[in-house]
């Protein structure tokens, strides 16, 4: 069996700088060539074999694309494709995919094969690659003769990853998952929402995204691992334990002293103050997290009697007359704008921001200064912009290199390049419509 140095020599010999080339509808049009994968990137030379869709696991490829892997991103033929494509408005004018859809995908490859009709080409595609990851309910890719027990006899080196609603085992397991739905029932809608109000759903998919965040994680361990054993595996990872383990401190309280949560709304369970209050044109959110920034914040609003009243003293103290502190402060807070909130408390040592609209964020000039909007050249529409990469190293890359691909955009490409399939192969494939 290759050891994973000797692995990633023989990827790394397949990886020739070409340009850029779009296919739309199987005719090739040159593009202004995109960033290369150079060594500096940590991933360079690492194949996934992407088979997920939505959200999770399309974000976790995304990551590890970032890094430098190529990504081959399987879709449907004939039918669209991911079915993120579809969930809009809004649309890309000309490609006519949803802007969702540019959340999770860029830096990818995507090749259309019928799943049902083409093994064989995954198959070729596993003995190739280091890593597969797929979202599908477990048994499902079993059924085609693509789960792990038959995909680690053809390919023994891959790292194998399932990201599901539930897990594998469980009398859950052979439920479909969506964020929401493991939000509901890992506990996350109970202690979200007003104090008074019902269950209230997080604006973005967060446990979606911090499963990919996990998968993403134990893929890299994985691949560790294989360095020292020469080993592929199975992971297994899934929305609803994702969500359990996000409950931390709420968890821990339950677990170790029998407490029961509650709706907060933006407020603190255990810290007063700690949340958003109201302002003349909007919101402002802050957190006293010490006695100490307590006594600065009063210092600041000219209050410092409140620091010294025994009600207010201490952190205790806030959390048992929470009402009452509350209360002034949302009164204090209400008389000034949120700009002007910010200029005064700016010079504290506290935590403080103004609760932001979306356009607000993209106006930033914080976020502005550190580049983090990046505008990537698309095939059919002109450009797009991402958000970029959030982790910075200081000796490797992590970037946004190419927009997200349309539908099939390189099923010639990859079946030529990697697979070494000839113009006749790749035409019988597309005869039968195995690929698009």
């Amino acid at each position: 069996m290759l050891t994973f140095n000797r692995f990633l020599f023989a990827r790394q010999l397949f990886n020739r700088p070409q340009a850029f080339t779009v296919v739309n509808k199987h005719l090739a049009t040159t593009c202004s060539t995109p960033p290369e994968v150079t060594d500096s990137h940590p991933l360079k030379g690492i194949k996934i074999l992407d088979l997920t869709r939505i959200v999770a696991g399309p974000y976790c490829t995304m990551i590890l694309a970032d890094m430098g892997a190529d990504v081959y991103k399987i879709e449907r033929p004939y039918a669209g494709g991911d079915e993120s494509r579809k969930w809009g408005p809004p649309f890309l004018e000309n490609s006519k995919d949803a802007t969702y859809f540019l959340a999770s995908n860029r830096n990818k490859k995507s090749v259309c094969i019928d799943l049902k009709k083409g093994k064989e080409i995954i198959y070729d595609l596993a003995r190739n690659c280091d890593v597969l990851v797929e979202n599908y309910v477990p048994g499902k890719l079993d059924e085609l003769q693509l789960g792990y027990d038959q995909l680690k006899k053809i390919a023994p080196h891959l790292i194998y990853c399932s990201l599901t609603g539930y897990g594998s085992k469980g009398p859950y397991a052979k439920r479909p998952g969506y964020d929401v739905i493991a939000a509901s029932m890992g506990g996350l809608l109970h202690i979200t929402g007003e104090r008074q109000g019902p269950p209230s759903k997080v604006g973005v998919a967060v446990t979606d995204i911090a499963t990919g965040l996990y998968a993403h994680g134990a893929i890299l361990a994985a691949l560790l691992h294989r360095q020292r054993t020469g080993h592929g595996q199975k992971i297994d990872v899934n929305l609803f334990s994702t969500q359990v383990s996000m409950l931390i401190n709420v968890a821990s309280n339950y677990l170790n002293a029998g407490l029961d949560a509650q709706r907060w709304g933006t407020a603190h369970s255990s810290i007063v103050p700690y949340q958003s209050f109201k302002t003349k044109d909007g919101y402002l959110t802050l957190g006293t997290g010490s006695d100490k920034q307590f006594q600065e914040l009063c210092e600041l609003l000219n209050i410092n009697h409140l620091a010294e009243d025994p009600k207010f003293k201490t952190n205790k103290d806030r959390v048992k007359n929470r009402q009452e502190i509350v209360e002034l402060l949302e009164n204090i807070f209400s008389q000034k704008t949120s700009k002007q909130w910010m200029d005064l408390l700016a010079v504290g040592s506290f935590p403080v921001g103004p609760v932001n609209s979306i356009r607000e964020v993209f106006e930033d000039e914080h976020i502005k200064a550190i580049d983090l909007v990046k505008t990537l050249p698309h095939s059919t529409d002109g450009e797009v912009k991402v958000v970029g990469p959030p982790v910075e190293f200081s000796e490797s890359k992590n970037d946004a290199r190419t927009a997200p691909p349309i539908c099939g955009q390189h099923t010639d490409e990859v079946l030529r390049e990697v697979l070494k399939y000839s113009d006749e192969q790749i035409g019988e494939l597309r005869n039968k419509r195995i690929i698009e």
